[in-house]
């Protein structure tokens, strides 16, 4: 029974060690990627009050936390001459004017 005890241990010190999340790049073009940040552009826009929707123009930075599906995302976006919940915004053009019209979140 005691010789369980060092290997309970072992495996506890092991696995904190093996389980250690930290943020590492990712390709911009997976599909999983893509999604997340479609996601996080879609609840950007949900919680603006701002009538208008912003799009996607870049994505700077693409980091995973490992061995979850957390993603750390540096992205800008512009602010459309389209209202938040209309159908086609990739396509709806940019409202002209400022720097202040786009975001860097």
């Amino acid at each position: 029974m005691w010789w369980k005890v060092p290997l309970l241990v072992g495996f506890i010190v092991l696995g904190t060690h093996v389980c250690s999340c930290k943020f590492v790049d990712t390709d911009k073009n997976l599909d999983y990627f893509a999604s997340a940040v479609e996601y996080a552009v879609f609840q950007f826009n949900e919680d603006q009050e701002d009538e208008f929707a912003y799009k996607l123009l870049h994505v700077h930075r693409s980091q995973r936390k490992t061995w979850t599906w957390t993603y750390l995302m540096d992205l800008t976006m512009g602010r459309t001459i389209c209202k938040k919940h209309d159908e086609d915004i990739d396509n709806c053009p940019l409202q002209e004017g400022t720097e202040e019209k786009m975001r860097r979140w």
